[in-house]
């Protein structure tokens, strides 16, 4: 026994660190093992190091064991949806509702897993449980993570938000340890160190490269904290290129990233993930850096209250909703959402795409548990209203492309008027949305880079005004690029505005990426911030300031190399 503990102990501590594939490797040679832990723990390990498959067997042994194991079926799930058998992976999060059905948890993955397969019979009992869980849950407590990611794409007022922010916070942030306080002096050249899973072929890393390009260099040292893959991707590369240093943090823990990030003597440190798939926040818990912002990643609180800032703008939040956020707003004059004008689009047919030349192709590029009901019932209207019309939908495989063609029959809708896109990579997807005519928005969680994409490949976007950040973002962009009559107030208003562009002529898109602008906008907000913590003062909201832009080839922009 005590031979056992020792090793589940290791194993533990291995996983801990984020080493999952040497916790697998410990655990592996015991796979004989009749434990529950044992058998938990290493199909835990082999999930998180990218061994779906095989962890499988070790989780469906860790519930022969015990067949209540919330974890077993949770980690379980997370496999089965890798491996895209979602409707299996939901059946397994009912499985957790039904056990903890106090859990907030255990509510909002059900109802995250029933919109990841597009099962929407027990729509609003999901709803309806998850609001109940969050309402009983004290507001100071830190025994679970609440899946905020989850709540955002789901109708909620933001106080619900910042509740469940704040509970999976706490939850996360337990042990960090604060490391001595970090004094902010004033200095002619701050270093930034942006932390994220994502610098590499992902869409984080295409929005901020051009930015990071086009920084003030004289000014500003760029360091890039990531925990993510190395893929060796051109676009991983140009974001080399890009930054002073590019560090790899990924075999370190919360505690370990913080140490680091001290030790690089990081003055404002950049949360790029906040409450999204692999995030390493919490390692902001411990104070690395006198002053500590969240940006871009997470559309809402963080609920931490060792963050500082979150840079938004006056559309995605606005200074009137404070209240719901644990962070000072920090405004840029423009949409918060940078890009890449260096970008270039080059159309894919529609013959290559299997879609048919005198089509109306009404783009919902959006992930499947973006679509609810009432905006899927929209675009239903739509399609009876626009007889040549189909729907090209982003596939969310095989079980939820085919119950999404089932709710079209539901609504008379002939099944193959929805046509599925299925995976490429980022390039040729953009290339791909040229072909659609109109995109429409989801709600209440917008498209925030489906959104700009569909911008940049010249197709317009018809969106539904919403209470929140994750349901302003599309505004936003619309605003930018000279389009704010294409936000809606309600869906009727959307199905005909939506009707009247699909037939009428696309209306203009004003050129909105001015990367340079960017960066002297997002610099002036790091001075401001940094000037406060230099004068001893706490952060308070920073409200939109514009910056002007030297003209390229003066001598603040020849200081550029």
């Amino acid at each position: 026994m005590d031979a056992l503990e020792d090793l589940l102990r290791a194993a533990l501590h291995e996983m801990g660190r984020g080493r999952h594939a040497e916790a697998a490797a410990l655990l592996a040679p015991h796979a004989h093992v009749a434990s529950n832990p044992l058998q938990r723990y290493l199909g835990e390990s082999l999930r998180r190091s990218g061994q779906a498959q095989a962890a499988i067997g070790p989780l469906m042994q860790a519930l022969a064991l015990k067949i209540d194991d919330i974890d077993a079926y949770l980690q379980l799930a997370f496999a089965l949806q890798t491996l895209q058998m979602k409707t299996e992976a939901a059946e397994c999060f009912r499985t957790v509702a039904a056990l903890r059905p106090d859990s907030v948890m255990a509510q909002a993955y059900q109802a995250h897993g029933d919109q990841q397969c597009a099962r929407w019979d027990d729509f609003d009992a999901n709803l309806q449980a998850l609001h109940a869980a969050l309402r009983a849950k004290p507001e100071a407590a830190d025994d679970e993570f609440g899946v905020p990611f989850a709540l955002a794409a789901l109708p909620h007022a933001p106080a619900d938000l910042l509740k469940v922010a704040r509970l999976s916070t706490r939850f996360l942030s337990r042990g960090i340890a604060s490391l001595p306080p970090a004094r902010a002096v004033d200095k002619p050249r701050l270093r930034i160190g942006y932390l994220s899973g994502d610098f590499h072929a992902h869409a984080t890393a295409a929005l901020m490269v051009e930015v990071l390009e086009c920084r003030d260099r004289a000014d500003f040292e760029v360091l890039l904290f990531s925990h993510g893959p190395d893929d060796g991707s051109p676009l991983q590369q140009r974001v080399r290129a890009a930054c002073d240093r590019f560090i790899d943090v990924g075999a370190l823990d919360a505690a370990g990233i913080a140490a680091r990030m001290r030790a690089e003597s990081v003055d404002i440190a950049v949360d790029l993930k906040g409450h999204t798939a692999g995030s390493r926040f919490t390692a902001l818990a411990a104070r690395p850096a006198p002053v500590q912002v969240a940006w871009l990643g997470f559309p809402g609180t963080c609920g931490a209250d060792y963050i500082d800032y979150v840079i938004g703008d006056p559309i995605v939040t606005p200074l009137a909703d404070a209240p719901f956020y644990s962070e000072r707003i920090a405004q840029l004059p423009r949409c918060y959402q940078p890009g890449d004008a260096t970008r270039r689009i080059v159309p894919t047919p529609r013959a290559a795409l299997g879609l048919p030349e005198d089509a109306i192709v009404l783009l919902s590029a959006n992930v499947v548990h973006k679509v609810l009901p009432p905006i899927f019932e929209a675009w239903m209207v739509l399609l009876h209203r626009l007889p040549s019309a189909l729907l090209w939908q982003l596939s969310g495989g095989e079980q939820a492309d085919a119950r999404l063609r089932e709710e079209a029959a539901r609504h008379g809708i002939v099944p193959e008027r929805l046509v599925f896109m299925p995976p490429v990579d980022m390039a040729a997807h953009w290339n791909r949305l040229a072909a659609a005519d109109l995109a429409l928005d989801t709600w209440p969680y917008n498209g925030h880079t489906t959104t700009s994409d569909a911008l940049a490949a010249g197709v317009p976007v018809v969106t539904l005004r919403g209470d929140g950040f994750a349901s302003r973002v599309a505004e936003s962009l619309l605003a930018e690029a000279g389009l704010p009559e294409l936000v809606c107030e309600s869906l009727d208003d959307y199905v005909e505005r939506a009707c009247a562009l699909a037939t009428g002529p696309k209306p203009p898109i004003r050129p909105w990426i001015d990367s340079r602008a960017f960066a002297r906008d997002l610099e002036a907000l790091y001075r401001r911030m940094w000037a406060r913590a230099v004068a001893g003062l706490p952060p308070e909201a920073l409200p939109a300031v514009s910056v002007p832009v030297a003209p390229a080839g003066d001598a603040a922009d020849a200081r550029r190399p």
